[in-house]
C-alpha cells in the first residue's frame, strides 16, 4: 500500500465545514490545525476560537469526545502561514466564492511544503479553474476533497482531479482517507457539483417542484420521503434545513451559472433539465428572512419549545407540523420493487402519483447525465447511498424493479410529457450490453457509457484490508454469509473462516441478539479455537453487534415457571462469558453501531475488543427495569478495584463512581471514543475508522496476540467499596429521585445496581470472586422480573421497542 504519511494537516477556514472536518481529524488522531482570518476585535484567532468552542455544542456532535477540541491547534493567516511548511495535507475550506479561493491560495503558495498535497473542498466550483492560479509546482499535487455534512456521519468524499493532476497523488490521498478518516471515496468527474450534488440536488429540486404540483405539506413529503422510501430518516426538507439554505441555494446557483438549456453550449454545458433548476419561491423566501435551516433554527422547520412547526408560503409564518403520510403508501413502498413502481404509477392519490414523478425523474436524470457527470454507474449510486444516506442509488432501485419495464414506463411519461423535460433515454438503456444483462450492474463491472463496457472496482492496494466491501445490487460481490470455511452452523449461528487459523463467530439472530442458541454457538466457538484454531473473532457484519439478551425467547420459559426458570438461562449466559473470558485462545470482540446491555457484556468479557468509530456500547437494561445479569456489573467492579489498586490513592470509590453511574442511568457511549472514556473500551483496545475494514483489522488483531503467545488473565479475587459504598450511592440517588430526576422504580434499581457493584453486605475493602459478584448480579436480575413495574417496562419494550418510564 502506498505510504502517504500525514503527520499534520491544514483545515483553511473555520466555517461550519471546515470546523467540523478538523474535529473529525481530531477523532482519528491526525494533528490538524484549523485556520481562519485574524478577527477585528480581541485575540487574532478569536474566528476560529469560537468555532472550535462550537464544536461541543452541534448535535449530532461533531466530536468523538467534546475534550479532543483542545486537540485542534488554532491558527490565522496573518500570523501562522509559516506552520503550513510542516503540513503534508492542505484542506481548503472556505466559503464557495471562486475569487476567495483564488486569493487565498495566492496567499498560502509560497508556504506549500514541497511533498504537501492542496485540495479544496468545494461543493461544486470547478476543480481546473480553481487549480490555474497555483505555482506549476504544486498543480501536480492540487485536487478537490468534497466531504459531506455532518463529515464525521457522512461516508462519502469525492475526489476530482484536474488535468494536471498527478495520479499517485490521488491514489495516496484515496488511500488516506479511506483508511486514516474511514470514508468511502467515489472519483468525480470535474464537472457542476460533481457527482452526488449534481444528482441528489437535481432531486430535491425535482421533489419541490413536484411537491408545487401535487399540493402536499412539508411534513407529509419528509415522511414520505424518509425511511419510508428508503433514504435518510430525515426525508427531503429536514435535510436541507441540516445542509444549510444557504448551502443549498450556493449549489442551485452553481447549477444556473455553469449548465445552459441551450443545445449548442456543447457537452458538459448543455443540460436539457435546466428549467427546472429555478430556485423555488420557497427557497427565495427562506433566504430573505435569514432563515437558513439548523444553523438558525429556522428554515423549512422551526422548533417553537417542545413543538415543531413548519414554513407556510402563502402566511410566511410557522404552522403546526406533524401530519403523516397516508398510510397506503406506507404498504406500497413495502411491496417488492417491481410492485412498489407499478403500484405507484397507477396510483389515484396525490402522494402516490408524487412518489411516482419523484423517482421516475431520478432515473431519468441519472441515466441523461451518467457519461457526463461519473465514470460508471456504481459510482452514481455510491454517492447517493453514502452522500444522501439512501438505500439505494437510483441505477440499483431501477434495475430491482426490471430494467426494461422501468425504462418502457420512464419513456412512456416522457412521451405523453409528463417528465420534467423531453430528452429522451440514452440509446444504451434500451439495446446493448446494458439490456442484454438486465441492468447496468453485473458481476464483471458496472457501466461505463463512455467506453461502452461494464466496469471493475479500482483496485488500490488499500482495498485488500476490506474483505467485504459495501457493494450494488447486480454485482454479485462475495457475501459474507456464505464465505470462507463454514466449521458448524445452525439457526442461531455461524462459526467459520477465512485463512483456518482464526474462527469467527457470526450470530445469525435478529439485531444478533443473545439467544440461549447464540451462547451455546459462543462456547462451542471457543471449544473448537482450543482444539483447532490460534484465536476467536467475534464480528456481525452488519450495523448491529448484538442487542443484548433476547427478551422474546426467554418469555415462554418465564411464563411457565417465572423468574426461577430464567435463573438457569441467566447462569449459562454468564458461565459462557466467563468462558470467553478465559478462554486459552484470544477471543477478540469486532465492534460495530450498538453494543447494549448484553452485547456490551460479551465484548466486555473478550480479551481484546476493536470497534469501529461509530459504536454505541452500554449497559441499558435500567430501560426495561432489569440490571445487567451477565458480569457487566463484574466487569465495572473488578475494573474499579485493578485501576485502585495501580493508583496511590487506597480509597475505591472514585474508581468505581463513573461505571455506576453509567450503569445506573443507562450511558451509551456515543462513539468508540466516548465508549472508551466510560470504560467499556480499554486504551488497548483498538479503534478502526473505516467500518469494512473492521473485521481485516480484528482478525490481525487477534492473530497477533496469539503469535505473541496469549495467555489468559488469572482468576484473583479483588476488593470492593461494601457497604459504606453502597450509602454513599444511594445518598446520591435519594437527591435524584427527591430532585423529580429519577422514578421510585429508577431509584430501586439503580439501589440493586450499587449493592452489586460495591459487593453486597460486607466491609469495605473485602475480597470478593467473579463468580461471587455474578450471583449476586443473577439473583437480583430474577428478583426483578417478578417487580410489577419491571414487568411493565419489559413488555412496554416489546411491544413498542421504545422504554416505558415508570
Amino acid at each position: 500500500m502506498s505510504r502517504f504519511n500525514v503527520k499534520k494537516v491544514a483545515v483553511l477556514g473555520a466555517g461550519v465545514m471546515g470546523a467540523q472536518i478538523a474535529a473529525h481529524l481530531a477523532n482519528v488522531k491526525v494533528p490538524v490545525v484549523l485556520f481562519d482570518l485574524p478577527a477585528k476585535e480581541g485575540p487574532k484567532n478569536g474566528i476560529v476560537t469560537r468555532a472550535v468552542d462550537g464544536l461541543k455544542k452541534l448535535k449530532p456532535s461533531p466530536l468523538g469526545v467534546p475534550e479532543d477540541a483542545a486537540l485542534i491547534g488554532q491558527a490565522n493567516y496573518e500570523e501562522h502561514l509559516e506552520q503550513l511548511r510542516d503540513c503534508d495535507l492542505i484542506i481548503e475550506a472556505i466559503a464557495e466564492r471562486m475569487d476567495w479561493k483564488l486569493d487565498l491560495y495566492k496567499k498560502i503558495a509560497p508556504f506549500v511544503a514541497p511533498h504537501a498535497i492542496v485540495a479544496s473542498n468545494t461543493s461544486g466550483l470547478s476543480i481546473t479553474k480553481l487549480s490555474e492560479v497555483l505555482p506549476e509546482e504544486i498543480k501536480p499535487r492540487f485536487c478537490g476533497i468534497h466531504f459531506f455534512n455532518p463529515p464525521r456521519y457522512m461516508l462519502l468524499v469525492e475526489l476530482i482531479n484536474t488535468p494536471t493532476t498527478q495520479p499517485s497523488i490521488l491514489d495516496e490521498l484515496e488511500a488516506f482517507v479511506t483508511t486514516a478518516l474511514g470514508k468511502g471515496v467515489v472519483r468525480a468527474k470535474d464537472t457542476p457539483n460533481f457527482i452526488a450534488n449534481r444528482i441528489g440536488v437535481a432531486g430535491m429540486l425535482s421533489t419541490m417542484k413536484e411537491v408545487e404540483n401535487f399540493g402536499l405539506s412539508y411534513d407529509v413529503v419528509d415522511d414520505l420521503t424518509g425511511k419510508k422510501l428508503g433514504r435518510a430518516s430525515s426525508g427531503t426538507f429536514r435535510t436541507a434545513d441540516v445542509v444549510g439554505l444557504d448551502t443549498m441555494a450556493h449549489v442551485i446557483k452553481t447549477l444556473q451559472d455553469t449548465l445552459s438549456g441551450d443545445a449548442a453550449a456543447g457537452v458538459g454545458k448543455f443540460d436539457p433539465f435546466y428549467a427546472s433548476f429555478a430556485t423555488p419561491e420557497v427557497l427565495k423566501t427562506l433566504l430573505e428572512m435569514g432563515n437558513l435551516g439548523q444553523k438558525t433554527k429556522a428554515g423549512f422547520f422551526k422548533k417553537v419549545g417542545r413543538d415543531i412547526t413548519r414554513f407556510d408560503l402563502a402566511s410566511k409564518t410557522y404552522v403546526p407540523a406533524g401530519e403523516k403520510a397516508d398510510e397506503v403508501y406506507a404498504r406500497m413502498l413495502k411491496k417488492p420493487a417491481a410492485e412498489r413502481l407499478q403500484l405507484l404509477r397507477n396510483s389515484e392519490g396525490a402522494q402516490g402519483k408524487f412518489l411516482w414523478a419523484i423517482l421516475r425523474n431520478a432515473f431519468h436524470y441519472a441515466a441523461v447525465h451518467l457519461a457526463d457527470v461519473a465514470d460508471n454507474a456504481r459510482d452514481v449510486d455510491f454517492c447517493m447511498r453514502w452522500g444522501f444516506g439512501m438505500k439505494q442509488g437510483p441505477f440499483e432501485l431501477w434495475q430491482e424493479a426490471g430494467w426494461l419495464t422501468v425504462a418502457n414506463m420512464v419513456k412512456e411519461d416522457i412521451d405523453a410529457g409528463k417528465a420534467l423535460c423531453n430528452a429522451p433515454l440514452p440509446e444504451w438503456v434500451f439495446s446493448g450490453p446494458v439490456a442484454d444483462a438486465g441492468g447496468v450492474h453485473t458481476p464483471a463491472g458496472s457501466w461505463n457509457p463512455t467506453t461502452g463496457q461494464f466496469v471493475p472496482v479500482r483496485s488500490l492496494p488499500v482495498y485488500a484490508r476490506q474483505h467485504f466491501p459495501e457493494s450494488v445490487l447486480g454485482s454479485q460481490a462475495p457475501d459474507h454469509a456464505s464465505a470462507g470455511t463454514t466449521e458448524y452452523e445452525d439457526d442461531a449461528v455461524r462459526l467459520w473462516t477465512l485463512d483456518g487459523e482464526v474462527l469467527i463467530v457470526t450470530s445469525k439472530t435478529k439485531m444478533h441478539t443473545l439467544h440461549p442458541d447464540v451462547v451455546e454457538g459462543l462456547v462451542r466457538a471457543v471449544d473448537l479455537a482450543e482444539a483447532r484454531f490460534q484465536a476467536v473473532v467475534i464480528w456481525s457484519g452488519d450495523e448491529v453487534f448484538s442487542a443484548g439478551a433476547d427478551l422474546q425467547a426467554l418469555l415462554p420459559a418465564y411464563m411457565s415457571g417465572g423468574s426461577k426458570a430464567i435463573e438457569p438461562v441467566e447462569a449459562q449466559m454468564q458461565q459462557a462469558f466467563l468462558r470467553v473470558r478465559y478462554a486459552q485462545v484470544p477471543v477478540v470482540a469486532a465492534i460495530r453501531g450498538i453494543a447494549l446491555g448484553g452485547g456490551c457484556e460479551l465484548a466486555v468479557s473478550c480479551a481484546r475488543r476493536v470497534a469501529a468509530m461509530e459504536s454505541y456500547v452500554g449497559l441499558v437494561e435500567v430501560g426495561v427495569g432489569l440490571i445487567p445479569g451477565a458480569g457487566g456489573l463484574t466487569y465495572i467492579a473488578r475494573r474499579a478495584a485493578e485501576n485502585a489498586a495501580a493508583s496511590t490513592g487506597k480509597d475505591l470509590l472514585p474508581f468505581l463512581t463513573d461505571g455506576f453511574t453509567a450503569a445506573a442511568m443507562a450511558k451509551v457511549g456515543t462513539s468508540a471514543l466516548e465508549s472508551r472514556k466510560i470504560g467499556y473500551l480499554l486504551d488497548s483496545d483498538v479503534i478502526v475508522p473505516h467500518k469494512d475494514e473492521l473485521l481485516f483489522v480484528a482478525i490481525n488483531e487477534a492473530r497477533s496476540m496469539a503469535r505473541s503467545g496469549y495467555r489468559p488473565p488469572h482468576k484473583r479475587q479483588f476488593a470492593v467499596a461494601g457497604r459504606s459504598g453502597i450509602a454513599t450511592f444511594k445518598g446520591s440517588l435519594v437527591n435524584m429521585r427527591d430532585g423529580g430526576f429519577i422514578s421510585q422504580h429508577d431509584f430501586h434499581i439503580a439501589s440493586l445496581i450499587a449493592n452489586v457493584v460495591c459487593g453486597g453486605d460486607v466491609d469495605a475493602g473485602s475480597l470478593v470472586t467473579e463468580e461471587y459478584l455474578m450471583t449476586l448480579e443473577r439473583q437480583t436480575f430474577c428478583s426483578l422480573l417478578d417487580n410489577p413495574k419491571t414487568q411493565e417496562r419489559v413488555m412496554g419494550m416489546m411491544s413498542t421497542g421504545k422504554p416505558v418510564r415508570n
